[in-house]
């Protein structure tokens, strides 16, 4: 456990140090795991790096819980010409229909029960998969007390905490909390467009998201990168990547990463064209939405590779 820890720190210490910095508050966080913003002079692509089981969980029926945080959601904003009210739409609509798609169906292929090193759980025994069951949006709540201005990692994980007193504990959910336009942690649209982490209750372990007003961002985080209207690409694009990631890693470096310290979305991350790249995908209700691949371990007959559907 320590070595992996150390792998993912490795990789992401700079996006982790930068970002932990921020707050020195008592809610205590685990490893910080930084979806990068997109730059020219970022590595496309997982190579032909496996992911791998690091002994630890994965979320064996996904469940998304939605804060939106600040009065500010409630009383409502504009920006660029487009309503919060349109965003929530926007975010509601995509993860009240992700679960059961065969985009998020890659997942499915990872399980935790399994010796560490393990790359594929097929027929191993002792392993339980993740599953995609339909309808994975269990609750959306707008917390309408203010968010600090400077905003720091324990204010987000404490703001986890206050959706696990508010929804109930559920061991499987990632608790993903939205602040408003204008407000975000130190190094967003910069450095990092979300990052998901975790944290502790008496419950248990709590999996939670930090996920910026991803317009503030620009193409930094997704608007346009599909679309060319997208002004919201970027909140399905960066939501599904921390969503697909906490489902395969809860806990950050503890479950599915490569040797790098990569997960299941970085390795797929702002590809924009041939195979895996970034597209439009259906889900529920005919709906349509752009996302990133994710990392499949038996594409390409177990070499793996970036896929939008599965299997």
């Amino acid at each position: 456990m320590r070595r992996t820890l150390l792998v993912g720190l490795s990789v992401f210490a700079m996006l982790t140090l930068n970002v932990a910095m921020a707050s020195a508050g008592s809610v205590h966080t685990g490893v910080i795991h930084a979806m990068k913003v997109n730059k020219p002079s970022h590595h496309k692509g997982g190579g032909g790096v496996l992911l791998s089981s690091h002994g630890g969980a994965i979320e064996r029926t996904p469940s998304v819980f939605i804060v939106y945080w600040g009065p500010q959601w409630a009383s409502g904003f504009t920006t660029g010409g487009h309503t919060s009210a349109e965003a929530q739409g926007y975010i509601q609509g995509f993860f009240g229909n992700v679960g059961g798609s065969s985009w998020a169906n890659s997942t499915t292929q990872y399980c935790q029960g399994v010796p560490a090193g393990t790359t594929n759980c097929t027929g191993t025994s002792g392993a339980v998969f993740v599953t995609n069951p339909n309808g994975q949006l269990a609750g959306v709540w707008n917390d309408t007390s203010a968010v600090p201005s400077r905003l720091g990692t324990s204010n987000i994980a404490a703001e986890a905490l206050n959706a696990v007193a508010h929804f109930g504990y559920t061991a499987n959910a990632d608790y993903m909390i939205f602040t408003p336009t204008g407000l975000s942690t130190s190094g967003f649209g910069t450095q990092f467009c979300a990052w998901h982490s975790s944290t502790s209750s008496s419950s248990g372990p709590v999996s939670f998201s930090n996920m910026p007003y991803q317009p503030d961002a620009g193409a930094a985080c997704g608007m346009n990168f599909v679309n060319g209207n997208g002004y919201f690409d970027g909140f399905s694009i960066v939501g599904g990547h921390e969503y697909a990631e906490t489902v395969t890693d809860p806990f950050p470096s503890s479950g599915w990463v490569d040797g790098s310290g990569a997960e299941n979305g970085d390795k797929c991350a702002w590809i924009s064209s041939g195979q895996g790249a970034a597209q439009n995908v259906s889900l529920g209700g005919g709906a349509s939405y752009p996302v990133q691949s994710l990392w499949s371990n038996a594409f390409n007959g177990g070499a793996g590779g970036c896929v939008v559907s599965y299997p």
